[in-house]
C-alpha cells in the first residue's frame, strides 16, 4: 500500500479509501445493498490487511448503523491510533447550524465507539445557515479535541473558497480535504473546484470513482442488488448513458491492453489526475485486491487523453 498526506493535515491516509456507505441495516428507505456486522467486519479486515487505513462513512448512512457496524468492526482489528476515521454531517435536522454540527459529533461518536474522529466532513454545503456559523462550530469540535482535522464535500468552487477565506478571515480552522463528484464519466468539477483546492494543497478524495460500476464492466447494468436498487446511480448516470458507452468501451480495451480490470483502469486514472485517495464502496473483499492492484498501473498520456476524449459537459450532480 502506498500513502499520502491528507492535505496540511499531517494525517497519513492509504492511497485508497473504503467506502462505508455499503455498511449498514439495510432498508427500503436507504439501501437496500448494505452489509451486514459480519460481512462488514470481513471487509474492514481485508483492507487492513492490505495496508488500507482510511474509512469514511456518514451519520445518514443507513441511518446510522454504518457507523455502528464500523466502529466495532475496526474497534475488533486495529489500534484507534492506527486507524483514519472520517464521518460527515449535514443531511441531518439543522443541517450545519451550531446546534446541529455539536448534537451530530457526539451522536457520531457514540455510534463509532471512539473519543474523536480523524475527519469530519460536511456534507453539502449549507444555504441556509450563515458560513461563519458553521465554520465557528466546526472549529469548536477540533479545539475541543473531538475531531483532527476537517473536510467538505460536493459542492460549487466558489462556494468552498467563500468557507476557506471565512476561515481564514476569523483565525479558524480550513477545510484539508474535499470529497467530491468526479470519475470517468463525471468531470465537471475540472472547471473550478479541483484547480481550487490543488491550488490550497487541499486533497481529493472524490465519491463514486467507478460511477457506481458502470466504469468496472463492459455492460451499462448488471444483475446485482446495488444495480437493480440503487435510484440514487440511475439519477446520477443513467440520462446520459448512450454517450458516455463510448467511455465505458474505452475503458474495457485499454483494461484488456494492459491486462487489468476496468476498474483498475478507472482508478488509475484518477491517481494520474492527482488524487489523493478514491473512496471505494465494495460489498465484495476481493474489490479492495483490484484498487490495491490499481496504485502499480502506469497509464500513458496517450492513454489517459484516449480515455478523456470521448467526454462532453454534463448536468451537475452532487453540487445542488
Amino acid at each position: 500500500m502506498k500513502y499520502m498526506q491528507l492535505g496540511n493535515s499531517g494525517i497519513e491516509v492509504s492511497r485508497v479509501c473504503v467506502g462505508c456507505m455499503s455498511f449498514g441495516k439495510a432498508s427500503a428507505d436507504f439501501h437496500e445493498w448494505t452489509l451486514d456486522p459480519q460481512d462488514t467486519e470481513a471487509i474492514v479486515k481485508k483492507a487492513l490487511g492490505l495496508g488500507i487505513n482510511f474509512f469514511d462513512t456518514a451519520n445518514t448512512y443507513s441511518h446510522g448503523t454504518s457507523e455502528e457496524y464500523l466502529g466495532a468492526a475496526l474497534k475488533n482489528n486495529i489500534a484507534r491510533d492506527k486507524a483514519v476515521i472520517a464521518t460527515k454531517v449535514y443531511f441531518n435536522e439543522g443541517k450545519l447550524s451550531k446546534a446541529a454540527i455539536e448534537r451530530e459529533i457526539d451522536a457520531s461518536l457514540k455510534r463509532l465507539g471512539t473519543d474523536y474522529v480523524d475527519l469530519y466532513i460536511i456534507h453539502r454545503f449549507d444555504y441556509s445557515t450563515p458560513i461563519e456559523e458553521t465554520m465557528r462550530a466546526l472549529d469548536g469540535l477540533v479545539k475541543a479535541g473531538k475531531v483532527r482535522a476537517l473536510g467538505a464535500s460536493a459542492m460549487y468552487g466558489y462556494q468552498f473558497r467563500n468557507m476557506q477565506e471565512c476561515a481564514e478571515k476569523n483565525g479558524l480552522t480550513k477545510f484539508v480535504s474535499m470529497q467530491n463528484h468526479y470519475n470517468l464519466l463525471y468531470r465537471e468539477d475540472e472547471r473550478e473546484l479541483i484547480p481550487i483546492c490543488k491550488q490550497e494543497n487541499v486533497a481529493l478524495t472524490p465519491y463514486s470513482p467507478l460511477a457506481a460500476g458502470r466504469l468496472a464492466r463492459a455492460e451499462w447494468k448488471s444483475a446485482s442488488k446495488r444495480s437493480q436498487t440503487d435510484k440514487t446511480a440511475v439519477q446520477k448516470y443513467d440520462s446520459t448513458q448512450a454517450t458516455d458507452m463510448e467511455i465505458v468501451k474505452r475503458v474495457d480495451e485499454l483494461a484488456k491492453k494492459h491486462g487489468v480490470k476496468m476498474s483498475q483502469i478507472a482508478i488509475a486514472w484518477q491517481l494520474e489526475k492527482g488524487i489523493t485517495a478514491p473512496i471505494i464502496g465494495a460489498t465484495k473483499a476481493s474489490y479492495f485486491d483490484d484498487a490495491a492492484g490499481a496504485l502499480d498501473i502506469k497509464l500513458t498520456q496517450a492513454d489517459i487523453a484516449y480515455l478523456e476524449e470521448p467526454y462532453y459537459p454534463h448536468k451537475i450532480m452532487g453540487a445542488l
